[in-house]
């Protein structure tokens, strides 16, 4: 066979390579939360399995003596490299969908016991029989593929189970889009294993699985550049990135709105509740609006602006648009406050106004929607007064 492989190793060494990159990326820039620290570990196993790839493909090419043990050890890590791979992506999928039970011994027993079964089968079948594992020609039987297959597959049906619950119950459709992401990657990974048996010499796999990687890593980071990470609003630099572009702001036919909000007394909340409970109400909030504005027809950007602030750019026919818009979002707020039991009451201040194509600037709506927010929050507080009255 000598030389077919030498292709193939070479792919391994570069998929490797590029992963160790962005696992380096992400040890010097990362915030090192779990859902950094288990993508890492994801990015780790890739690694190791394209390292045990390279050793089977070394063995398959004679450049390591081909014995029914290096068939054995080779083959053998390859398979629980894939079960591998999959747990650690299992385990941060149930990090990102922010599974409750993910941490306790019970479940972390219960996630590693089909990977510890199949080790076991295997090792007493092979102590029984090694033929029934690996052929005369020191080949792997299909009984050895399916022992070994079947655990990462059933990491990958959990996988899926999680991700498409948490995208069916999710209103937001740019988060659901999100749990169908990581849901069905690796359904993806899958098929490249698939095509990989069809054509053994083809780095398709290590390939694939890479191509998808950086994908989804530069998704990440676009998430992690544009995204405020409490809200999953957009953040202050998406803002000035999207006013910076006058085709997104002023629409023909529409007018272009600014809407200033923040909460009222919301110290109050944080002195009275704690900090957390602050995050609670900033991520009500954002949770409200962003199912409010999904299902709006016209044009709306939304973003926190930082601290209890948010801003949306509106494109309406009319105002009366807005002012109703303004409305379902405090609407909202309560049915979502009712919803989540939260121990104290939100609500928002807003004020508005229109961005004109002549003369105006963003900065200078921004400046007049907000005194129109201040005005609105004290007209707020002069009618809850007279109510205690």
């Amino acid at each position: 066979m000598g030389g077919q492989y030498i292709y193939y190793i070479e792919s391994n060494a570069i998929c490797f390579i590029i992963f160790a990159i962005l696992f380096v990326h992400d040890l010097i820039n990362g915030d090192r939360q779990e859902k950094q620290l288990k993508y890492d570990n994801a990015l780790v196993g890739f690694m190791l399995y394209f390292l045990s790839d390279s050793v089977w493909a070394m063995v398959m090419d004679g450049i390591i003596p081909i014995t029914r043990v290096s068939v054995m050890l080779s083959t053998s890590a390859n398979f629980i490299l894939m079960a591998v791979m999959t747990f650690l992506w299992l385990s941060y999928v149930l990090a990102v969908e922010e599974v409750k039970f993910r941490e306790k011994p019970l479940s972390r027993i219960l996630m590693i016991l089909p990977f510890v079964i199949s080790m076991i089968a295997c090792a007493i079948i092979y102590a029984v029989n090694p033929m029934l594992l690996i052929d005369s020609k020191f080949l792997a039987t299909d009984l050895f593929s399916i022992l070994m297959t079947i655990v990462p597959i059933i990491y990958i049906i959990t996988v899926l189970v999680f991700a498409i619950r948490r995208a069916v119950k999710e209103e937001n459709p740019q988060d659901r889009k999100r749990h169908y992401y990581i849901g069905f990657f690796p359904l993806v990974v899958v098929l490249g294993g698939i095509l990989q048996l069809v054509f053994p010499n083809a780095p398709i796999l290590c390939f694939g699985c890479t191509i998808l990687m950086i994908i989804y890593y530069i998704h990440s980071m676009d998430s992690q550049i544009s995204t405020d990470a409490l809200t999953q609003l957009n953040n202050r630099g998406q803002l000035m990135r999207y006013t910076s572009q006058p085709s997104k702001l002023f629409i023909e036919g529409r007018k272009t709105y600014v809407v200033m909000m923040d909460v009222n007394d919301f110290k109050g909340i944080n002195d009275n509740f704690g900090h957390a409970s602050g995050d609670t109400a900033l991520v009500t909030i954002a949770d409200a609006i962003k199912n409010v504005i999904q299902d709006q027809e016209m044009p709306i950007f939304a973003c926190r602006f930082g601290g209890d602030e948010f801003i949306l750019i509106v494109n309406p026919y009319r105002e009366d648009e807005v002012i109703k818009l303004i409305e379902e979002i405090r609407t909202r707020i309560d049915y979502e406050c009712t919803a989540r039991e939260t121990p104290f009451r939100i609500s928002i201040g807003a004020g508005y106004d229109e961005l004109l194509q002549d003369n105006d600037s963003v900065q200078k709506c921004m400046q007049r929607a907000d005194e129109k927010l201040y005005k609105d929050k004290e007209s707020m507080k002069k009618a809850n007064s007279e109510e205690r009255r």
